[in-house]
């Protein structure tokens, strides 16, 4: 059977109709040129090319071939490109999950951007997801990367996964315009002993529900939780409505609804992590390739 080497050579002659020319285009001597052109013609049972000391033309079988080898070349560089692609993680397919509060940071849509800037031809399927679930996620093989806001609590997930820290974001007090405290640029934990707060149910969102009951802690009291949301954007509704305060990250501050107010926290511990986990033997190249977008949104400090 014929080889992509005897295709090239062929279409080479075909085009030049001329075994000189052909010889020179190739940076090959003309005798292993001449060698494979009758080797496709044996192999085939057809001659290509009516030739004699001067003239070389193609047959009616030599038409044919090269019109299917032009396209067999075409094909066979596309091919290779696609391969290439993939081997560097410009093509393919990349599963992301992100929590919901991480929709108000900017580093979910700059990171995105620059991803489909640099691999437009990877194909990206995102799922809303808590941090808990993303780590058995990822461990399950049914995504590849997440945003996330903690670290594994589990060992066995802290010893398979790899965390990218992309930011320590500050924890703000979300307030209702008319209380006291509205007017102020900050606040001590303590002075929130006697309020009572809104969160989100702590099986849905540990991480944030325990960051408030540790601070309250550190601060000499355990918050009295009046109300419940599912989702972190509700908790403004239920601030809004004089219900409780809410303890939410500073790029919340984007949402500007009525009747809400931000302040900021006097405590050096009054953040929430922001990491993109994946997990360690991923050998995704697509994978390999978002990872070093992420890391240059940090180092670019665009956060």
């Amino acid at each position: 059977m014929f080889d992509f080497r005897q295709l090239r050579y062929f279409v080479a002659v075909a085009e030049e109709l001329s075994f000189t020319r052909a010889a020179q285009r190739l940076h090959i001597s003309q005798p292993p040129l001449s060698q494979q052109i009758q080797a496709l013609e044996q192999d085939l049972g057809t001659r290509l090319f009516d030739r004699d000391k001067r003239n070389v033309a193609l047959t009616e079988p030599g038409r044919i071939l090269l019109e299917q080898a032009r396209q067999i070349l075409a094909k066979a560089e596309e091919t290779r490109a696609h391969v290439i692609d993939a081997a560097a993680g410009f093509s393919g397919v990349l599963r992301l999950a992100y929590t919901i509060s991480v929709t108000f940071h900017r580093a979910l849509p700059q990171t995105l951007l620059r991803f489909r800037q640099n691999a437009p031809r990877v194909r990206m399927q995102l799922h809303e997801m808590y941090s808990e679930p993303q780590f058995t996620a990822l461990r399950a093989d049914q995504i590849d990367a997440g945003f996330v806001r903690d670290e594994p609590r589990h060992e066995s997930d802290a010893r398979a996964l790899r965390i990218d820290v992309i930011d320590y974001e500050p924890l703000v007090l979300a307030v209702p315009s008319g209380h006291p405290l509205a007017g102020q640029d900050s606040v001590h934990l303590a002075e929130l002993a006697n309020e009572v707060f809104v969160s989100q149910p702590r099986e849905l969102a540990a991480t944030l529900y325990d960051r408030l009951v540790q601070l309250g802690a550190k601060a000499g009291f355990h918050p009295l939780i009046g109300q419940q949301a599912q989702q972190i954007n509700g908790l403004l509704a239920l601030v809004a409505a004089g219900i409780g305060l809410a303890l939410v990250p500073a790029s919340m501050r984007a949402v500007q609804l009525g009747g809400v107010s931000y302040v900021s926290l006097e405590d050096p511990d009054a953040y929430l992590l922001l990491a993109v986990a994946s997990r360690r033997d991923n050998p995704s190249p697509v994978l390999a390739k978002f990872l070093q977008i992420v890391k240059g949104v940090e180092d670019a400090h665009d956060l």
